[in-house]
């Protein structure tokens, strides 16, 4: 039975492991070609190949809830639950999601694809199966070790592990999120390990004999059975049956410690086993079989070490990433070196010239050195880098702490991803009022990720927090310029900067503002004046031209300074005949409506149109198609001054 007969899950259960073997290689190659043809998520699909196969073959979806934390490792699942058509269409409008989908598949539980919340998914619907409002057999929760570098993470387990919840999670580690794991819980290989995996000493050989054989001992029911047995017999010992109790214990925690990894799980009330070789179908089959039994009894973790890129050379030896993600390319090569551009390369460029002028200057990632552009960076100031894992929250705190301490603290982020340490910046960062930095990389429509990915919140949350001062360039000089003028502005308080994916616009010497003021970039005769934020700019300036030659004279400032907006620009605009703002972010609440506030405080009868996004999930696609949609572009300016004027 070849791919394009494996309909649905059952399917699997007709195959042999040889015929399982072949499958995982057909496999492999759907997904390279898919990627390579729409761009993806590549390397970590690749390596859950087996795991996927396994977990499906063992579980029956959807009577028993499969479910992926950060969705990008699921394409795999994707394919066995019947969508393998929708790969011709992956990450388009209109096509199959890059992540899981409640509107694709039953299949599918949750669409999260911020990392660390599947444990507490899980747990959640452990206590509804518990209380009778659903009929789970199984809860499964597949969570990669970076992806255990979150907090939330370990919030759920400790629950998870406390209340005794009957859930199955499967520790999927491959020693990476984006960027090699910022932890020390998981057994992520390195090179150095890797070599002596493949010529390993005597000691070492036995050693590993041992830990297999001590997993196969704790994975077997039977042995369980009578160690709760044994357990209860030392118990009901007159005198010492306490003590004899912990003594086993002690020796059994002993065994463990030097023939497995540290028994954290354990401590938390969760049972470990493994490592398990994530590429040996036959071997995880057969311990999830044997969780399942066991997980009777409350919940059990498995430990599986798989390799990310795993079949395909090219993403085995991208040492940054292994191909994590990919953008179209020629499956037979693979793709070209992964490079920053646009904003996110003026950024790269402009945070070195700044830690150059200022030692205090520090920079933080949130396991994602590479997409934010701080490789550069890490390179030429590793004692000033700091990657904290997938761990927002503590990054932001973090922050807090380093500014404390006199150090000049500057976090690179995906705006969407911000979202997730909202608290931490309004009360511990600006309560504060410290010298804190944040450089929101994706702002806006963000494209083919979809509706998680899009980072359209930053602007209306951020500028209603006290003293923060909220700054989007409309091109790679302005970013340059501002991320300058930030790190003295943060004397006074934290600062953000906003800039969208993608290209970025060039401009001249004379077309840069300074500081927290606007800038005129076009002075029209007073009958209209367009406020657009950020890369909204080029095409408020588009418009005007458009305008022009219908015989309107439209003035366009370049907002620049979101929040304190700045009052000559307020000024001017309350003194045209009509205004219209313009910003790729959410209107409701947004920079708009707080120019229109201000507008009409000082001329009531001015009429103001406020363009924005809507307070709506968007789908994925072409992020300048999203935006013509919702009237954001040159024409849905026309359009809006028409409608303005008349």
């Amino acid at each position: 039975m070849g791919l394009q007969e494996i309909r649905q899950p059952a399917d699997l259960r007709q195959l042999n492991y040889p015929e399982l073997d072949d499958l995982a290689g057909e496999i492999r190659d759907f997904i390279v070609h898919a990627v390579a043809e729409n761009a993806g998520h590549l390397g970590s699909n690749l390596g859950v190949v087996e795991l996927s196969l396994a977990l499906h073959r063992v579980f029956d979806s959807p009577t028993d809830a499969v479910l992926w934390d950060t969705g990008h490792q699921a394409y795999v699942h994707k394919i066995l639950t019947g969508r393998q058509a929708g790969f011709e269409n992956l990450r388009q409008a209109g096509g199959l999601s890059g992540y899981p989908n409640r509107e694709e598949s039953q299949h599918d539980f949750i669409e999260n694809s911020h990392a660390s919340t599947v444990l507490s998914y899980a747990y959640g619907l452990s206590v509804g199966r518990e209380l009778g409002t659903n009929q789970f057999r199984h809860i499964v929760g597949i969570i990669g070790d970076g992806s255990m570098t979150g907090g939330m993470a370990y919030e759920a387990l400790n629950n998870i592990g406390h209340s005794k919840q009957r859930v199955v999670i499967v520790l999927n580690d491959n020693g990476r999120s984006y960027a090699p794991t910022i932890s020390n819980l998981t057994a992520g290989i390195s090179p150095k390990e890797q070599a002596e995996m493949d010529h390993p000493s005597l000691p070492d050989r036995i050693t590993e004999k041992l830990s297999h054989a001590l997993t196969d001992i704790r994975l077997n029911p039977v042995y369980v059975r009578r160690q709760r047995r044994l357990e209860q017999f030392l118990r009901d010992l007159p005198y010492v049956g306490s003590q004899a109790e912990k003594g086993v214990d002690a020796m059994k925690a002993a065994v463990r410690e030097f023939l497995q990894p540290p028994s954290f799980f354990e401590a938390l009330g969760v049972r470990y086993v493994g490592p398990v070789d994530g590429h040996d179908i036959r071997a995880l089959e057969e311990t999830f079989q044997n969780a399942v039994e066991l997980s009777a009894e409350g919940p059990i973790v498995v430990h599986v070490l798989t390799q990310k890129g795993r079949g395909y050379s090219p993403a085995e030896d991208d040492d940054e990433k292994h191909l994590h993600d990919a953008p179209v390319f020629d499956p037979a090569i693979g793709p070209p070196p992964a490079v920053v551009t646009g904003y996110t390369q003026a950024f790269a460029d402009s945070i070195i010239k700044e830690a150059e002028l200022d030692p205090r200057v520090v920079a933080i990632t949130a396991a994602m050195p590479g997409p934010t552009g701080l490789l550069p960076f890490q390179a030429r100031f590793p004692d000033r880098f700091f990657d904290v894992g997938i761990a927002e929250q503590h990054a932001v705190t973090g922050a807090a702490g380093m500014a404390m301490g006199g150090l000049r603290p500057i976090i690179a982020v995906y705006s969407t991803f911000l979202n997730r340490a909202w608290d931490q910046v309004v009360y511990d960062v600006a309560l504060h009022r410290l010298p804190v930095i944040f450089c929101l990389d994706r702002a806006g429509i963000t494209g083919p990720d979809g509706a998680s990915h899009h980072g359209v919140y930053d602007m209306a949350l951020l500028s209603k927090v006290p003293g923060m001062r909220v700054l989007a360039p409309s091109s790679a000089e302005e970013l340059t310029a501002m991320l300058h003028d930030a790190v003295s502005l943060a004397d006074e308080g934290p600062v953000a900067l906003r800039w969208p994916r993608g290209a970025a616009r060039h401009v001249t010497e004379h077309e840069v503002g300074t500081g927290l003021l606007a800038r005129q970039a076009r002075k029209g005769d007073g009958s209209l004046a367009i406020l657009a934020v950020g890369k909204m700019v080029h095409d408020a300036l588009a418009a005007a031209e458009a305008l022009a030659s219908t015989g309107v004279d439209a003035t366009v400032w370049d907002v620049r300074c979101c929040a304190p907006l700045d009052p000559a620009m307020i000024a001017d605009a309350a003194a045209h005949g009509a205004v219209i703002t313009i910003e790729d972010g959410v209107r409701e609440g947004g920079i708009g409506m707080n120019i229109a506030d201000q507008v009409h405080a000082l001329a009531a009868n001015v009429p103001v149109q406020v363009l924005g996004i809507p307070s709506k999930f968007l789908p994925q696609g072409a992020a300048e198609k999203i935006l013509a949609q919702l009237g954001l572009d040159a024409d849905g300016i026309v359009a809006a001054a028409r409608s303005v004027l008349a």
